[in-house]
């Protein structure tokens, strides 16, 4: 209420200026003082919509545009002694201040452009006369700057205004004042020109057909920084979207005075420098070498680690723009570039991210470039932050599929199968590095990239996965390096088992004869024929020595060696349960098996004794397919008793699957050294399999089916070559 009944006294004031045209220095002093007084008010956001009210709008704009033709004397100012500007403009530098501060909110600039301020604001911008260039003129600069800054507030994000004042042939004297010596009256300029060019075709032409680019381009060398960095926006608003001004600019020489200014004092200007770059680079290809050849690529460099994010935000989006030519590709890389854009990938700001993204992608398509990439982790990096990212998602998808190319080109044209070669061997060459985390992110990135062909070469003739199990294996390095190495060792065993060959997997046992014999379901605990009996929880199991000795040396050397059950009618078995005996001895008369959990470790224990390889399988298998992050661990253990390798494969491979969860169960410092030490054991498992070429890696699924024709009928079946599973001899008979 109390600002209300100020600012209408001081309207009041104003208004008795409108009613005498012919009013003496002293009237003016006043109409100035309540000017003032006004303006101050009009500072204070909350206070604006009050003085609006009041009537501030109708009163300020007639009283501006009454000035017109008034007389401009110059006024003796008393208390310092020198001229100044006279009371007539120190009134037209209030009003203007006045419209600027109520056109801060946007409800009020179309109103108060329709009622005439352009008129008296343009007016004003005319009247200011050059009349030095080798220092300031004292009068009306002051008065321009304020009817400048009141223009670019009225036509800030508001295109109506903005062809008004075209219309209304505001922008030539815009342009004319960028040549004062004053350089606030320049910044206003600067500023009015800038919110003008912005998204206005129309304007922009009228810009630049008044001849203002050889000045502004000037300006960009001023010793002021709010004039350069005024004037880079007005050459950037300029060329946005506008391919013919682009050149011009161009062609008048901005190149390297925008250049210059990335290394200025001024952030500011070092944003609008590189934005202006960006935007360059997309004018042909000859221009995106000439900013890195003129050197513009250090100071953007150095810009991706400031902490202004708008700094790096701009520098990133140049060096992405640059990036697209292919030299300029391996230059950035020279010169620093690529860690800091990796770690602005990963940055939680959208345009930020994105710009790196978009930077890191053009790196990646020049083949130089990638040991470079590999040696800084940028394909686990791409990789981690694909998971994370929405915003740059995609692109960092693009990233990964193009470094796939490199090794995997789609197009199998001679030429870029030789590059294709050439980036293996770049990448296979790291592997040499005496830098472990160098030969740490190589192995891992040729496990992602490298052709499936040639896998079997690097990993395992030349014992590449030596350095992704040791990475597994130690315990000094991060939780995040373990959780790659398990993810590479993953992906890496996969593709091996789709490429290595299909062997037996059972050795071959001394004695065994190439062609087996199985008696058949029929005969298993069947006292016709029975030779042998078994005493097994106080009950008789009926057997045959012909299906026992064909079935394992252990049961050989029971029955033909020099033991005592040689001649025996009855032997006890006082370790095996009744119902893993059975099971135990239909494998030995058929040859197969379906190994339920409940029984399948203590069959594995009875295998073991009994030294029956085939039936081992099985139950490694049937425990492999039930394996928990809880009990992995003691797995491997039995896996260790029982001579089980294949299961203690299986356990490490269930690991690397599961490697998030497993980790977080073993994460405490009690059993920190308990699971590595399981680690440790676990891998020469898969080392064996691997070296040895044992065969597949991970499918085993077939180890549970029928190992082959059982005989039926009660008849011996004879000289059948059976299998277990795929690519396994089932025994062979004595």
């Amino acid at each position: 209420m109390l600002v209300g009944q100020t600012a209408g006294t001081l309207l009041e004031t104003l208004r008795s200026g409108l009613s005498n045209s012919s009013y003496n220095a002293p009237d003016k002093a006043s109409l100035r003082k309540a000017a003032h007084s006004l303006a101050e008010l009009c500072k204070q956001d909350e206070y604006i919509d009050e003085v609006v009210f009041e009537g501030a709008i109708e009163v300020v704009v007639p009283l501006l545009n009454a000035g017109a033709g008034g007389v401009r004397d110059q006024q003796l100012d008393e208390g310092l002694g020198a001229t100044g500007p006279s009371m007539q403009e120190e009134l037209d530098k209030e009003l203007c201040f006045i419209l600027g501060l109520l056109a801060v909110k946007p409800e009020y600039q179309t109103r108060i452009a329709q009622s005439g301020a352009l008129t008296g604001l343009v007016r004003l911008l005319k009247e200011h006369k050059l009349t030095s260039i080798t220092k300031p003129q004292p009068g009306s600069g002051g008065v321009a700057r304020r009817a400048a800054d009141a223009i670019t507030n009225l036509a800030h994000e508001n295109v109506e205004i903005k062809n008004m004042v075209r219309e209304q042939d505001g922008i030539p004297p815009l342009v004319g004042l960028l040549e004062a010596m004053d350089v606030k009256v320049q910044r206003a300029a600067c500023g009015a020109l800038r919110t003008l060019a912005f998204k206005n075709e129309q304007n922009k032409n009228v810009i630049v057909e008044q001849g203002a680019l050889p000045t502004l381009i000037q300006l960009l060398r001023s010793e002021d920084s709010g004039v350069h960095y005024e004037a880079v926006g007005v050459i950037g608003n300029l060329v946005h979207s506008s391919q013919h001004v682009k050149l011009r600019v161009l062609e008048e020489g901005a190149l390297q005075p925008v250049i210059n200014l990335l290394n200025s004092d001024c952030p500011d200007s070092q944003r609008e420098s590189a934005l202006l770059l960006g935007q360059f680079a997309t004018a042909d290809p000859d221009t995106k070498a000439k900013i890195v050849q003129r050197g513009a690529v250090p100071a953007l460099v150095r810009m991706l680690s400031m902490p202004d994010v708008s700094l790096r935000e701009m520098a990133a989006f140049a060096l992405g723009r640059l990036a697209q030519n292919v030299d300029n590709q391996a230059g950035i890389v020279q010169l620093g570039g690529l860690p800091p854009l990796l770690e602005l990938l990963e940055s939680k700001h959208y345009n930020l991210q994105h710009n790196a993204a978009f930077a890191l992608y053009g790196l990646a398509e020049n083949e130089d470039n990638i040991p470079d990439l590999i040696r800084e982790g940028a394909l686990q990096r791409l990789e981690d932050c694909k998971e994370k990212l929405q915003a740059s998602k995609d692109c960092v998808q693009k990233t990964i599929n193009r470094l796939e190319q490199k090794l995997r080109p789609d197009n199998t044209a001679a030429p870029n199968l030789a590059a294709a070669k050439r980036a293996l061997q770049s990448m296979v060459f790291l592997l040499r590095s005496n830098t472990k985390t160098v030969q740490q992110r190589a192995a891992m990135s040729l496990a992602r990239l490298a052709p499936d062909e040639q896998l079997k070469a690097i990993f395992i003739d030349k014992r590449g996965i030596d350095v992704l199990l040791d990475m597994l294996m130690d315990p000094n390095v991060s939780h995040r390096s373990h959780r790659e190495a398990a993810a590479a060792l993953l992906q890496l065993t996969k593709k091996l088992d789709a490429h290595l060959p299909v062997v037996d997997q059972l050795p071959q046992q001394p004695g065994r004869a190439e062609r087996s014999v199985y008696l058949g379901s029929e005969y298993v605990n069947n006292p016709t024929l029975a030779d042998i009996t078994f005493n097994v929880e106080g009950r008789k199991f009926y057997a045959h020595r012909i299906a026992l000795l064909a079935s394992s040396e252990a049961f050989r050397a029971m029955f033909s060696g020099g033991y005592r059950e040689k001649d025996a009618d009855s032997v006890d078995i006082p370790n095996i349960s009744w119902h893993v005996f059975e099971a135990m001895m239909r494998f030995v008369y058929t040859g197969q098996l379906d190994v339920t959990p409940d029984i399948a470790f203590e069959l594995l224990q009875a295998s073991d004794q009994y030294l029956l390889e085939g039936l081992k399988r099985l139950c490694e298998n049937s425990i492999a397919q039930s394996l928990t992050v809880e009990s992995v661990m003691s797995t491997f253990e039995y896996s260790e008793q029982f001579s089980a390798p294949q299961l203690g494969r299986r356990c490490l491979l269930f690991i690397l699957e599961m490697y998030d969860d497993v980790s977080k169960v073993y994460d405490n410092t009690k059993d920190r050294a308990f699971y590595f030490d399981c680690l440790r054991r676990m891998v020469p498992c898969l080392k064996d399999s691997l070296y040895c070429g044992a065969g597949p890696i991970w499918d085993n699924s077939a180890l549970g089916q029928a190992a082959g024709a059982s005989s039926g009928g009660g008849a011996m079946q004879t000289g059948t070559q059976v299998q277990v599973g795929r690519g396994l001899q089932a025994e062979g008979g004595g």
